[in-house]
């Protein structure tokens, strides 16, 4: 897995779903945490338990199957929609160049609690923005499936501690002490935390010209450096602080 790109390099996947900064700052603030938990480990199978449930398509997740060397990972999903978009996005992506290895395998399924029987074995499972749209009764269910497909796990979710994020993003969300207990049951959380806290408010809209012209202008570029360094300080920043601004609640976990 290469260590870190850019929250600059990372745009171009964030343009290929049709969002922003605030979606490539995402990205970048979930690999600071995946690098080092995923670091020696052999990845030959990868699972993405289902797509977020309204901004981007994971494309981030994509790029780390190409970075580990599997070329065909498998998406599941219950929305047909969700299947499309991601196709959509990974199709604008390699048009530009991003991610042109990649051929993953799509398999819509009836039930997101269902994936072991349905799915044969992985050897990791990741999803991001799934959790916070399942039933609250189905949430055990989608968890214990999913750790009988893959020994490693990991979770993001919508903070439900930062309720102007999930206020205007329209999003449900969970507590960390929620996605503790979901992690348990999956197996020995590794770490359970809060990252995603960019220096700006959610919300803030552009157009597609402007969001193109920030893959290209300079200022942009030194902006986006300097959210890279910003998101590496995350970690240094008061733990209250980080649960009431942080976008997103993660657990990573070893069956």
């Amino acid at each position: 897995m290469t260590n870190h790109p850019s929250i600059k390099s990372l745009y171009p996947l964030a343009l290929a779903e049709g969002e922003g900064v605030g979606t490539a700052y995402e990205y970048f603030a979930k690999r600071l945490v995946l690098q080092p938990w995923l670091a020696g480990r052999q990845i030959r199978r990868i699972l993405i338990a289902g797509l977020p449930e309204k901004y981007g398509s994971s494309l981030d997740f994509l790029l780390l199957a190409e970075e580990l060397n599997v070329y065909d990972p498998l998406i599941v999903d219950e929305r047909p929609a969700a299947l499309e978009k991601n196709r959509k996005s990974l199709a604008a992506a390699q048009k530009a160049g991003e991610l042109k290895q990649l051929q993953p395998t799509y398999q819509l399924m009836n039930d997101m609690g269902q994936l072991y029987g349905s799915v044969g074995p992985q050897d990791l499972c990741i999803s991001s923005e799934v959790l916070q749209r399942l039933p609250a009764p189905s949430r055990r269910g989608y968890i214990e499936s999913i750790s009988r497909v893959a020994p490693s796990i990991a979770l993001f979710a919508p903070n439900a501690d930062n309720g102007h994020h999930t206020s205007i993003s329209g999003l449900s969300g969970l507590h960390r002490d929620e996605m503790q207990e979901l992690a348990k049951t999956a197996g020995v959380p590794k770490e359970v935390g809060y990252i995603d806290m960019p220096p700006f408010p959610p919300g803030i809209t552009r157009s597609s010209d402007q969001r193109s012209q920030a893959s290209s202008g300079f200022m942009e570029g030194f902006a986006m450096w300097g959210l890279g360094v910003y998101a590496h300080a995350e970690h240094f920043f008061p733990s209250g602080w980080r649960r009431t601004q942080s976008h997103i609640v993660y657990a990573l976990v070893d069956r």
